[in-house]
């Protein structure tokens, strides 16, 4: 029994080296970040990542993003900042096109509050590339368990992703800064008691959800940085009596925060999102696409589709009926299912230029989702895809996916997660073809490099000597 699993957790992140982590691990992490670097290019010019930007200018004392100065790159506009300012606007970017990597286990997204941290502190502190992944599977390790441990419960009304990320967060700083055990526990403790995000923003399609990413990474980051400096923060910060399971949570288990360290990798666990859009409308859309295949069905020979789902999924996508923007689109499972049908795939730009069109919404009218006892049973560790379709002439057709298109055992290929950069940087202009290649050769060699520098920059790039 471990009577400080709190302190056993903080140990691990505080004293992870690059040399034990498997090299499968590593090269996840990498596959990881490259992702991440798409989502995080895909937030250029959406309002409230824009608005978010704004704000970080204005608090840094920066009139506009061409004047910024400092070590740390915001992706979108390619200026420069602070690591603080540089975490909360990449967290806000890279949650918003709704692309960005899921733990299943935990149903929480890692790449949207720990690599806009440990990217910044990198290039402010030119840490190694090993550093940098040493931070980031401290990040993914921390984060995942912290969400496993507050369970199911949480999640009905916490978006995990803003409260473990807040943690997940600091533990990726925290080893970056060369944190202590006791200071990395106080890291914890500080973000713990910061940790935010409820799910009510889906039912007004508010602009919560960027806010959420952006505060985790920040929070977490200044946590870290506060505890470098002798702050102290809360030793029991996630078990204690008056922490975050007793107040977030009735089913939380403490022994998922040390379950394995160092033998089970939890960051390897993580999947890749193939739709641009909420994690719990890709099962059923890869079953729908499944039965539209095996069956050569088109989207009018389709009378109604029911998706089996998990409570999980009718707790977050019940909240939107009739959505009225975009993002809420991407909550929606009529929507998804509907995009999926008519072309094949719910991408960005079919979401942007598709998502209330006419025969959009005549479909959306024609799913319904229901509660399955075995897809709920098998949740959170698996995602089971369930649907019956019926076809207008009468036919009815069950499919099925264990495993949805980015699952671990279903991943996607370095070829994919790239097409999917030049995808989400071509979707938002943040660069251009050339840019992104060369970004991308940049991105693939991170753990090798001596010195984390620009994304962008290919002149700042020196492999490790083998």
């Amino acid at each position: 029994m471990n009577d400080h699993p709190s302190l056993t957790l903080a140990t691990f992140a505080a004293q992870l080296d690059f040399g034990s982590i498997p090299h499968e691990v590593v090269e996840r992490a990498v596959n990881l970040y490259v992702d991440w670097l798409g989502s995080a290019l895909a937030g250029k010019g959406a309002r409230p990542v824009e608005t978010i930007a704004r704000f970080a200018r204005q608090a840094a004392g920066v009139a506009n993003s061409a004047s910024g100065n400092g070590p740390c790159e915001v992706l979108i506009d390619r200026s420069r900042t602070t690591p603080y300012f540089a975490a909360m606007v990449n967290g806000a970017a890279s949650h918003f096109a709704e692309q960005d990597d899921v733990h299943n286990g935990s149903v929480f997204h890692p790449a949207t509050v720990v690599f806009p941290v440990a990217l910044a502190l990198a290039q402010a502190r030119r840490a190694s590339g090993h550093d940098f992944i040493a931070a980031v599977v401290a990040g993914y390790e921390v984060g995942i368990r912290i969400g496993e441990f507050l369970g199911r419960s949480h999640y009905k009304v916490f978006h995990t992703t803003g409260t473990a990320g807040t943690v997940a967060a600091a533990a990726a700083a925290g080893r970056l800064l060369g944190l202590s055990p006791l200071q990395m526990l106080d890291a914890f403790g500080s973000a713990g008691t910061q940790a935010s995000g409820l799910w009510e923003f889906l039912r007004d399609a508010a602009d919560s959800k960027q806010l959420h990413t952006a505060m985790a990474a920040s929070k977490g980051l200044m946590a870290a940085q506060l505890a470098a400096d002798g702050f102290k923060g809360a030793t029991h910060i996630l078990e204690g009596a008056q922490g975050m399971a007793a107040g977030m949570s009735s089913d939380a288990d403490p022994a998922r925060l040390v379950d394995r360290l160092g033998s089970r990798w939890a960051l390897a666990e993580t999947s890749f999102k193939y739709h641009a859009a909420c994690r719990h409308t890709h099962p059923a859309a890869d079953a729908l696409l499944a039965v539209v295949h095996a069956h050569r069905l088109a989207p009018g020979d389709i009378a109604n589709v029911v998706a089996h789902v998990h409570q999980g999924a009718i707790d977050v996508l019940g909240a939107v009926v009739t959505p009225s923007t975009v993002h809420q689109a991407k909550f929606n499972m009529g929507t998804v299912l509907a995009l999926v049908a008519y072309h094949g795939y719910a991408g960005v730009t079919e979401f942007e230029q598709r998502f209330d069109a006419s025969e959009i919404a005549a479909f959306r009218d024609k799913v319904a989702m229901v509660f399955d006892a075995e897809v709920d049973a098998a949740y959170p560790a698996r995602w089971i895809g369930k649907v019956t379709v019926t076809t207008t002439d009468g036919r009815v057709f069950d499919g099925r996916v264990d495993e949805p298109k980015g699952d671990p055992g279903n991943t996607l290929t370095r070829d994919e997660i790239a097409t999917k950069l030049h995808r989400l940087a071509a979707f938002s202009g943040a660069a251009s073809a050339g840019e992104a290649a060369q970004l991308l050769d940049n991105a693939w060699r991170i753990a090798d490099e001596t010195q984390v520098g620009s994304v962008f920059d290919a002149t700042s790039h020196a492999a490790v000597p083998v």
